[in-house]
């Protein structure tokens, strides 16, 4: 009642003025609505585009801008290649470096992530051997030194994740003896299982390009003289302390010369010559001059392999033990699990074992299940002590 009196008083033609209040927030309101229309229109362009991070894989590292050539006018556009997929590194990998990546394909200069450790031929080439890494001879190709420095313990050394966990490294030898026990233990025997040639044994040049293309790194084994020779024969050429340094190098060269694309040579026996300075000396200065590593399959503690190896700059591994003198599956299998708690106290451990049924068997099952408890099955170039990298 009291409004309707005020407008009874009021004279007339008089209107009543919207308050000025009123008017400046009306204008904020056209503002604010102005700026959220902008912002939605924004985020509708941004959405009918391609999403660049569909795949968070392909952001992990960036990809340097590549400028192409200048097309022709005329020419239709062409889509525009998606980023290439970054490696993923392996896990609890070492430390990381980053190279361009190398191929056949069309270039994209993309970053690919590797590891340090995973030096070595590419597997889809390993069987093929370096010519720069190889010296001719009257018995064969002999392994050498590549004129710009690398060697075939380099070149022909399985790659591996790099990791300081758990790593145990297997070597099965003797193959080549047995066609049919070659056949098998290539086959069923896992990449990262180190296989053996034994010189004496047929076909090796065969093998050995079965074994790399499967994936597996090599090495040869070498007669030495156990004690109790020759009634304890290790087989044809064994090298002898009797024998002079160079009968002995003749010898060796011949079991070096049955194969290629090895890292490294491994005694079959030879507690006798190993324990002879006279004898190893000129033995252990060929390896350091070819750029092979040394094996020692761990038989004889009188091994002067060690010191021999460090003075000659050879990589040198010693085995931990044979894991198949007993051919009894519960007795291998024993090993093996000796072997991984060596591995977990130590950081690594080294198998030494023969190509029969029973050990490769066992070996292919025991690895499928190691790897399941963390444990890593290296090539024995991984755990070698190299003098000239340490």
């Amino acid at each position: 009642m009291a409004d309707i009196g005020k407008d009874i008083e009021r004279p007339l033609g008089q209107t009543v003025r919207p308050r000025a209040a009123s008017r400046g927030l009306s204008a904020r309101t056209v503002a604010t609505t102005l700026v959220v229309l902008a912002a939605l229109g924004i985020s509708g362009a941004i959405a009918l585009r391609e999403k660049p991070f569909r795949k968070p894989e392909q952001a992990a590292v960036s990809t340097p801008k590549v400028t192409a050539a200048a097309e022709p006018a005329a020419a239709a556009p062409t889509a525009e290649p998606a980023a290439p997929k970054a490696e993923t590194p392996p896990k609890a990998a070492g430390p990381q470096i980053i190279h361009m990546q190398e191929g056949d394909g069309p270039p994209n200069a993309a970053i690919v992530i590797h590891d340090p450790s995973t030096i070595g031929q590419n597997l889809k080439i390993a069987h093929i051997p370096d010519k720069a890494l190889i010296e001719a001879s009257d018995t064969g190709p002999l392994p050498v030194r590549a004129a710009d420095g690398r060697r075939p313990f380099d070149v022909y050394a399985r790659p591996w994740s790099g990791s300081r966990g758990a790593r145990v490294a297997i070597v099965i030898g003797g193959l080549a003896v047995s066609q049919t026990g070659t056949q098998a233990a290539i086959a069923k025997l896992p990449a990262e299982v180190t296989l053996g040639f034994a010189p004496q044994g047929n076909s090796i040049g065969r093998w050995m390009q079965a074994a790399r293309q499967s994936g597996h790194e090599v090495v040869m084994q070498v007669p030495l003289e156990p004690f109790d020779y020759p009634n304890v024969n290790p087989g044809r050429n064994t090298l002898t302390v009797a024998a002079s340094p160079d009968d002995n190098l003749k010898n060796l060269r011949w079991a070096l010369s049955r194969t290629t694309n090895y890292t490294g040579v491994m005694n079959y026996m030879g507690a006798r010559f190993s324990a002879d300075a006279a004898a190893m000396g000129p033995f252990m200065a060929e390896l350091g001059k070819r750029g092979l590593a040394y094996i020692d399959d761990g038989s004889s503690a009188r091994s002067l392999a060690p010191d021999l190896a460090l003075k000659d700059g050879v990589p040198f591994v010693a085995g931990d033990m044979a894991i198949d003198a007993v051919q009894d599956r519960g007795a291998i299998l024993k090993k093996l699990d000796a072997l991984e708690a060596t591995a977990r106290a130590k950081g690594s451990a080294v198998g030494i074992g023969s190509a029969f049924d029973l050990t490769v068997d066992t070996v292919a099952a025991w690895v499928l299940e190691a790897k399941k408890r963390g444990i890593e099955i290296v090539p024995i170039s991984a755990v070698a002590i190299d003098p000239e990298k340490n």
